[in-house]
């Protein structure tokens, strides 16, 4: 990369900004603010930039490290065990699905794809309707997702699709299905393809370079490898948080923090597993109801180069069978297409030995496909839940015949969208499934194929629910702007808020429905400012 890119962390750092390593301290300590943030992600960051405007006192308390570009050298060997939750090796409690997930400062928008896509209508009406979440029509977060988009920059991207994307774009458009461009969070990119790995030319508009920036030169205090281990609570009040520094060996400092209000942002699990550790209060049982937009894969080898690690990421998606049965109906799924990586691919693909090394012979011509399932709208579809365990955490996240059934209708439409688009082989993400010749070959096919738990690839990067907004105490653990229904000084602004997926990536829904609730909480805690 060039050496004239300005690292704006490093300059940060030694302009004065607040920040503190845990695992560099050998005391214990102590610290105290209005509000205290726990995780620094889509939504941690955005609440800690609205926050500190308002004029309060904030500390970001994040479990990972600081990175910044000069770390991101475009390397997969490094990028996922310094930047992803379990080096991006973490797993369902049955193996079933693999999950990414960010770790380190700015959480996962220091690694995701840049996809940003406003809350479906149909999502934002089921909740109205079904799940007692009130305030929330798309009129009224229009000006939030406005004022986020114009904040991180996120536009539809104007140059032309790489040839991964492209593919879904020319089969949609000789089937007649519908598509649309993209909206991703950058400025000034340069179309590497490496998103996934960290910007190392700071144009994705991640938390890393935009918000958290902003809360730390507005006089915030980051604490990174801090993981919070307990939250104190008497009665109606949260009185104080725990963390432990993350060091790789020696004895650990003890961190304690006492605040006016609590913020957890630690993620959809994380969140959740929090609440628990401190068996905080659960009448209805509704913490850890967490979704995924469970995934399924097809390989396609084109015999022109496709050179799906180059250029954006994502950029074309078809929402052609995400609601055509209604948002309570028969699942749906969001078609797009993931970067082209060889470490990424070569664990997401099928075969042993032979057959695996002739499919990766090709790969500068393979051309992938996911298909997104919208979970969690129905009792066929109840997503997963986050249980403690010994050593931490699980997540039970059971697939049923439904979702067998879509997950069979989706490698149908995926071989017949890559065959319209020029694909000379198919290759269905799923054990013994030979490489198809023809849309008809495939049909035959993928409605006979032994399709089931570990025998078929999932995978998901979006986790959402777990901590559900909602009026409706039976089925929410916070009100429809964030705040616990039991505590009255704590606030979930993260995905785990969400009481379905949404049907969509979900960073720009964080952003904006934060953006709100944490605009409102400003005024709770600080009248006297007008924001």
């Amino acid at each position: 990369m060039a050496n004239n890119i300005i690292d704006p962390i490093t300059a940060g750092l030694k302009a004065g900004w607040q920040h503190i390593d845990a695992s560099t301290l050998e005391s214990d300590q102590h610290f105290e603010a209005d509000v205290v943030i726990v995780g620094t992600g889509a939504g941690g960051g955005t609440a800690a930039e609205i926050l500190t405007e308002a004029g309060l006192s904030v500390i970001m308390v994040e479990g990972g490290a600081l990175k910044s570009s000069s770390d991101f050298n475009m390397e997969e060997r490094r990028a996922y065990p310094d930047l992803y939750q379990q080096a991006a090796g973490m797993k369902t409690s049955d193996k079933g699905i693999g999950i990414f997930q960010g770790k380190s400062v700015g959480g996962s928008t220091t690694v995701n794809w840049t996809t940003s896509i406003r809350t479906p209508d149909n999502a934002l009406a089921f909740w109205a309707q079904e799940k007692s979440v009130k305030g929330l029509s798309s009129e009224i977060l229009l000006p939030w997702f406005e004022k986020m988009e114009a904040r991180l920059n996120i536009s539809e991207w104007q140059y032309p699709p790489n040839r991964n994307n492209a593919a879904l774009q020319e089969g949609c458009q000789k089937l007649g299905w519908e598509h649309t461009v993209i909206k991703r969070n950058v400025k000034g990119c340069w179309n590497t393809g490496y998103c996934g790995m960290g910007c190392p030319v700071n144009a994705k508009q991640s938390m890393l370079v935009t918000t958290i920036p902003s809360a730390l030169e507005q006089g915030a205090r980051l604490i990174s490898n801090a993981k919070v281990t307990d939250l104190q609570h008497k009665g109606d009040k949260v009185v104080g948080l725990t963390a432990t520094a993350q060091v790789a060996s020696g004895t650990a400092a003890s961190l304690t923090f006492k605040a006016k209000h609590y913020i957890l942002s630690a993620g959809a699990i994380h969140t959740p597993a929090i609440l628990m550790r401190a068996k905080t209060p659960d009448p209805h049982k509704q913490l850890g109801k967490t979704f995924l937009h469970p995934t399924l894969l097809s390989g396609s080898i084109f015999d022109k180069q496709i050179d799906g690690h180059s250029g954006a990421p994502q950029s074309i998606y078809s929402d052609e069978f995400v609601w055509k049965d209604g948002a309570a109906g028969e699942l749906g799924y969001k078609l797009e297409v993931p970067p082209i990586h060889p470490v990424l691919i070569a664990s997401k693909t099928i075969g042993y030995g032979r057959s695996h090394a002739d499919l990766m012979t090709h790969f500068n011509n393979l051309q992938v496909m996911i298909a997104l399932v919208r979970d969690g709208y129905s009792e066929q579809s109840r997503g997963g839940q986050v249980r403690l365990t010994d050593s931490g955490f699980a997540l039970d996240y059971p697939l049923e015949k439904p979702f067998w059934d879509t997950a069979r209708r989706a490698f149908a439409t995926m071989a017949e969208l890559q065959f319209a688009a020029g694909a000379k082989e198919v290759v269905p993400m799923n054990d013994g499934v030979a490489k198809q010749l023809n849309w008809l070959q495939a049909k035959e096919t993928i409605a006979n194929m032994d399709i089931g738990l570990l025998k078929t690839i999932v995978a998901s990067a979006h986790v959402m629910g777990g901590c559900a907004m909602g009026e409706d105490k039976t089925q929410s653990m916070i009100d429809s702007e964030g705040n616990s229904h039991y505590f009255e000084n704590l606030s979930v602004m993260d995905g785990s808020m969400f009481p379905t997926s949404l049907g969509a990536n979900p960073q720009l829904s964080i952003y904006g429905i934060v953006a709100r609730n944490a605009t409102l909480l400003a005024q709770r805690l600080k009248p006297s400012i007008k924001l």
